[in-house]
């Protein structure tokens, strides 16, 4: 395995997308709201395709704003069919973002299909391409990893600006409502956050590794702390060893197990944003083992520290 600057590039896009997704991740876990992030994440297709034909262009604040305003559909879809319809939250999300995602299929089909806007990107991401600039110019940045920063420090500073707000959002809104912390508000907000970076995250990575980001580092942190901001901090780390490890396997090791399984031939490079996937999954099997293993520890005479 021979490793190159635009193996070194798509680990760095990959973990700036990775901590990005975490940030809003941590606070919709906590709140019970993961999958609002799966429901964003496809909704925001309509909005990108809108965004385009009132534009007439790809240009990326086009898009973010439709991609928002798409999020925000999706959310307040799903509390209004929860509340009129008397549905539980994950039917009613369901229903929400399978039907916007659809919309934006048929919108794309039809009215948009002379524009680069795979509907495949969408879901697996085309991380190795989204570094190209870097191909025909090494001393070039790529345009990916700008944006993921770009959008890890507006999720940093969102978290920072309105931390206590987001913690009485997440453990106690109604407490909130008491003392004028507007914790609706704050959750509408957090739904824009979370919309902006599944937009730029899509991009790059896909849906698919967006909802993985975003759920699982802040799962495996919750498997060992209770503490909010350890657990930021170890979302943060989980999201970087899975873009480091992902990427690795990806070269080549994970399609020559997966050949090896069926016996087939020797396995090729496989594409990163799955490779990442898979490990964040791992991480997380491996902190479900440790976390039993830690708490039976005691019981069995062991030493925890």
């Amino acid at each position: 395995m021979e490793w190159t600057l635009i193996d070194t590039w798509i680990v760095i896009t990959a973990g700036l997308v990775a901590m990005a997704c975490v940030l809003p991740g941590v606070f919709l876990l906590l709140s019970r709201h993961s999958m609002v992030a799966h429901g964003i994440a496809h909704s925001v297709l309509p909005g990108i395709v809108v965004g385009h034909l009132v534009t007439g262009g790809v240009e990326t604040p086009a898009l973010l704003t439709g991609a928002v305003v798409a999020g925000l559909v999706c959310a307040l879809l799903t509390r209004f069919l929860q509340h009129y319809s008397g549905i539980e939250s994950g039917a009613a999300l369901g229903i929400s973002f399978t039907t916007l995602f659809a919309i934006g299929l048929i919108l794309q089909r039809l009215l948009a299909d002379h524009v680069h806007i795979e509907p495949s990107h969408v879901l697996y991401g085309n991380l190795e391409t989204a570094i190209f600039p870097v191909i025909l110019d090494p001393g070039a940045v790529p345009p990916a990893a700008v944006r993921g920063a770009w959008v890890l420090g507006i999720n940093a500073v969102f978290v920072l600006c309105f931390y206590k707000e987001l913690m009485i959002m997440t453990f106690d809104p109604h407490h909130g409502d008491t003392v004028g912390a507007r914790p609706r508000l704050m959750y509408y907000l957090l739904m824009c956050i979370s919309a902006i970076t599944c937009v730029v995250a899509i991009e790059a990575v896909g849906s698919i590794l967006v909802v993985a980001m975003m759920i699982i580092p802040p799962a495996v942190a919750a498997l060992f702390t209770r503490d909010l901001k350890a657990m930021l901090l170890i979302s943060l780390v989980v999201a970087i060893l899975s873009a480091l490890l992902g990427h690795l396997i990806s070269l080549g090791l994970l399609g020559s197990l997966i050949m090896g399984l069926f016996g087939l031939g020797e396995g090729r490079s496989t594409n990163t944003a799955g490779g990442i996937a898979v490990v964040a999954g791992a991480l997380f099997v491996l902190g479900v083992l440790a976390r039993r293993w830690i708490i039976r520890a005691p019981e069995e005479g062991g030493e925890i520290r």
